[in-house]
This record gives structure tokens, C-alpha cells and sequence, in this order.
């Protein structure tokens, strides 16, 4: 298992994934990119990772793919920075996993790895943010030493922001 890249090499893998996601909520939000053309989705992702033509609002922020038996399995987008909206709801991480690869422990498996990839980036207090009633994502974060720090409604929804 490893966090790499994104790049031609996986298309497929990352076409079957989203296939596979249907019309569920996309997590994180790269995923909602047009990936029609998939040299363009990558230059996308490079920008957003250089902080380049970013839209109003946004920070710069990595996507990664997590591999395992070289299928994307996972995907996490670690944000460089929080502005104010970042720091209210959202915080450094976004990530999903493959509905079929789901309750497996890859999500702990790629939650640990994006923490340990924001530290090497030099964030020292890790944000992560989640529904209370999604269980698995705060579960998730517990167990790799995340703590509450506090609840704010958005949109009528209870949202948990843990600090690691």
C-alpha cells in the first residue's frame, strides 16, 4: 500500500472509481473534477497544488491516491494552509475510499498516512472536520489521536472538529 501521485499510469483504476461512487457524494472535492480529459484533470491537481489559478476562496491543496494491489483504493486531498472558511468547517483533510474497499481499515490506513504527509509539509496542528453522524470518519480520527476540540451547526448539520 501507497500514497502516490496522481497520474496517467492509474486511469483506469481512477475511472472505475468514480464509476463506482455513482451518484454518491463525492469525497474530496477533486473528485468532482471533469475527468474527461484526464491529462487536464491532472494539470488540474498540479495547479491546485502549486497554489496556481486556484478559484476565490481556495487554498492550495494535494491530492494523493492511495494504491493498493495497483488499484486507487483511496484518495485524500491535504489542504497547505486554512483560511477562515478552512478553519470553520472543512480543515486540512478531505478523503474517501472505494465503496467496495470500505470497513476494511483503509480508511485509518490513508487517514494516518495524510497526517503523517501534512507533518512532513510542516503542519504541526492537523484540522479535521466531519458530520457527527458519520461515524466511520470520527472514528477514524480518534483512533489515530485526534481529539474534539469542539461542534458548530452548519446548514442544520452537526459537524465535529477534532485537532491531531
Amino acid at each position: 500500500m501507497k500514497l502516490v501521485k496522481p497520474s496517467k499510469s492509474y486511469q483506469a483504476s481512477y475511472h472505475s472509481y468514480i464509476e463506482e461512487l455513482g451518484r454518491e457524494e463525492r469525497y474530496p472535492f477533486p473528485l468532482d473534477f471533469d475527468h474527461s480529459d484526464f491529462d487536464a484533470l491532472l494539470s488540474k491537481l498540479e495547479n491546485f497544488r502549486l497554489g496556481e489559478n486556484l478559484p476565490e476562496g481556495y487554498v492550495a491543496s494535494t491530492t494523493l491516491w492511495l494504491i493498493d494491489n495497483e488499484e486507487i483504493v483511496g484518495v485524500t486531498n491535504l489542504r497547505h494552509g486554512l483560511n477562515e472558511a478552512l478553519r470553520h468547517c472543512g480543515g486540512h483533510i478531505g478523503l474517501g475510499i472505494r465503496p467496495s474497499m470500505r470497513g476494511k481499515g483503509y480508511g485509518k490506513d490513508l487517514m494516518k498516512l495524510s497526517v503523517d504527509q501534512l507533518r512532513a509539509m510542516g503542519e504541526r496542528q492537523i484540522h479535521i472536520h466531519c458530520y457527527a453522524d458519520n461515524l466511520a470518519s470520527a472514528n477514524t480520527t480518534k483512533a489515530i489521536g485526534g481529539e474534539l476540540d469542539s461542534q458548530v451547526m452548519i446548514d442544520d448539520k452537526l459537524v465535529e472538529r477534532y485537532i491531531v
